[in-house]
């Protein structure tokens, strides 16, 4: 199994804690690959929750700065940045992608570097299903 990468709600509820949110069992499938092949987080993640936060839509346990620094300190999570592959296939994607231009990036990010996308996105997930990306299920 390849590192795995996680749509931004998986990685703010892990980060988190929040137990309400993600069952033990999840929890467990995203420490066994932190811990193995290593969990990743897309840039976009990080843009996500800084405008979540800014509109007010989501609490952070402290300052955003600090929150991404201690949410991505870890050892066997990693940042992945935005790139040219994975911005052009943000634009290509096959068959009807979802509409939010953050999930694109994730779903391009997962088909360009080859990894599974672990979410809990009804579309991301039907557009798994549909054979265009791999998803976890969480």
């Amino acid at each position: 199994m390849s590192a795995l990468l996680v749509d931004t709600h998986i990685w703010l509820w892990y980060a988190e804690g929040a137990d309400a949110q993600l069952s033990a069992q999840s929890v467990q499938k995203l420490e066994d690959a932190r811990k193995s092949e290593g969990l990743l987080v897309s840039a976009i993640s990080v843009w996500e929750v800084g405008v979540q936060h800014a509109k007010g839509r989501i609490e952070l346990s402290m300052p955003l700065r600090d929150w991404v620094a201690r949410a991505l300190s870890p050892p066997g999570i990693s940042l992945l940045s935005l790139d040219a592959d994975i911005a052009a296939e943000s634009t290509l994607l096959p068959g009807t992608p979802h509409g939010d231009p953050a999930d694109r990036f994730l779903i391009a990010a997962a088909r360009i570097k080859r990894v599974m996308l672990a979410t809990r996105d009804r579309q991301i997930i039907g557009y798994g299903k549909a054979g265009h990306v791999r998803v976890l299920e969480l």
